[in-house]
């Protein structure tokens, strides 16, 4: 096909199209490529001399129909940059431009659907029949057929646009749908935690009030029990009227319950300050070494099995901590106490090591007792929680540890368990050389 007058680009345009149609593209790949084929055309109409037009069958996977257009040389000025040669080109799958001093060549091809029959020899021999035998249609002929197919497309995007609209309404309603759930939502998320603060200032104010009760209980109930344990000396003096042996044990029993509820009252009025925030550790330098010997009378002292041997090793000369002496050695005499308490044979042993990863000491605070199983290494922090199947025959109040953690915890360090029933347990207390804060305030300054 030749392309030198107006009217011929009318006619590539139709032979384009039918060549689409034949080659078993689909219609609206017909009209794209057709409307490609008119704007290059268009274009190279200008070009003196016009162009050669040839529909081309391209086998491959998928093949393609390629349309080649030959201009003179130089016509590849003419596309360059053009507006109507760029949309062309995004009209059809590959646009090629090429050429050398005879001649420029312009390839425009589109694959074929996976579903187009192959393109053989007779199949083409056919195609090439078929469009002999349909004479081209006049300018008018290919108007009205491109007036059809705008008012088909118009009414393809009608539809779309009626498609489109319904689409954005559901989305629209699914969007309210969602949006009031989302409220809900939130709405029921605010009262959560309206109700969360309020149980949380319930529950602080419980705790508060538990606190109170137990430091007014324990202060009132110390000095009449300790009223008891000094009568009950007085009547076991050398000095009082004789005892019968009858008269002697019951007083002996009397002083002893009295000592263990002083103990009790004691530890409730330590716990109820500590929950109370009303300590106030009194920073200072701290001779670990010193500490350590002191603990090791203390603990010796209230060993009453030969079978329990205590071992406090010495801490290296030198080995400091500005901490609270009096708050660690209570947590100290309590762990020791807790670890002979519990111990019916073996050893229980304390001793000093730099902590891993961080500047400071870590105490260690070991026994061979009856461990404790690990569901409840937890459990046993909580206030009054003993142990079950102690076979010492001893029990505690169940303070003593919940308040050694408080003081760890007051003193800035932390407190850790590592135990096994049958094994026996390891109390490690950590604590850094120097708390974070407070400042610490040197015991002269204060």
């Amino acid at each position: 096909m030749v392309l030198r007058r107006e009217r011929d680009i009318f006619v590539i345009r139709q032979r384009g199209r039918e060549a689409a149609a034949a080659a078993g593209l689909e219609h609206q790949d017909q009209i794209r490529l057709a409307t490609a084929l008119s704007d290059i055309g268009r274009l190279l109409l200008t070009v003196p001399g016009g162009a050669d037009v040839a529909f081309v069958a391209r086998p491959g996977t998928p093949p393609s129909l390629v349309v080649e257009i030959v201009a003179a040389a130089g016509a590849a000025v003419v596309l360059d940059g053009d507006p109507a040669a760029a949309a062309a080109a995004r009209l059809v799958d590959r646009m090629e431009v090429d050429g050398d001093g005879n001649a420029t060549r312009v390839r425009l091809s589109r694959r074929l659907p996976l579903g187009a029959a192959p393109l053989t020899g007779d199949r083409l021999a056919g195609v090439r029949e078929e469009l002999s035998a349909n004479a081209p249609g006049t300018p008018l002929d290919e108007l009205a057929v491109q007036n059809r197919q705008l008012l088909a497309a118009l009414d393809e995007v009608r539809a779309q646009r009626d498609e489109l609209a319904e689409t954005n309404s559901g989305v629209m309603a699914l969007y309210n749908e969602l949006s009031q759930e989302l409220e809900e939502t939130n709405r029921g998320v605010v009262a959560l935690y309206n109700e969360l603060d309020e149980k949380s200032a319930q529950l602080k104010a419980a705790s508060e009030a538990k606190s109170r009760f137990l430091a007014n209980v324990s202060h009132e109930l110390r000095a009449p029990v300790t009223a008891v344990i000094g009568l009950t000396r007085l009547l076991a003096d050398s000095g009082s009227d004789p005892l019968t042996e009858e008269q002697a044990r019951h007083v002996d029993l009397i002083r002893g319950s009295a000592t263990d509820l002083l103990t009790l009252v004691n530890d409730l009025l330590d716990l109820a300050k500590a929950e109370a925030g009303r300590l106030e550790p009194a920073w200072g330098e701290v001779d670990l070494r010193a500490l350590f010997g002191q603990l090791r009378g203390t603990a010796r002292a209230i060993i009453t099995r030969p079978e329990v041997e205590l071992t406090v090793e010495d801490p290296p000369t030198g080995a400091t901590l500005t901490t609270d002496e009096a708050l660690l050695a209570q947590v100290l005499r309590n762990l020791l106490t807790n670890a002979i308490k519990f111990t019916e044979r073996g050893t229980v042993a304390m001793s000093l090591r730099p902590a891993t990863g961080t500047d400071g000491w870590e105490i260690e605070v070991a026994d061979t007792g009856i461990g404790i199983p690990p569901e409840l290494h937890e459990r046993i922090f909580e206030e009054f929680y003993q142990v079950p199947g102690s076979s010492t025959g001893r029990t505690g109040t169940g303070l003593g540890l919940p308040y050694a953690q408080r003081l760890v915890t007051l003193l800035g360090g932390s407190l850790r368990l590592s135990s096994e029933p049958g094994k026996g347990s390891v109390f490690t207390v950590v604590l850094p050389r120097r708390p974070a804060s407070p400042a610490p305030v040197p015991r002269d300054e204060e």
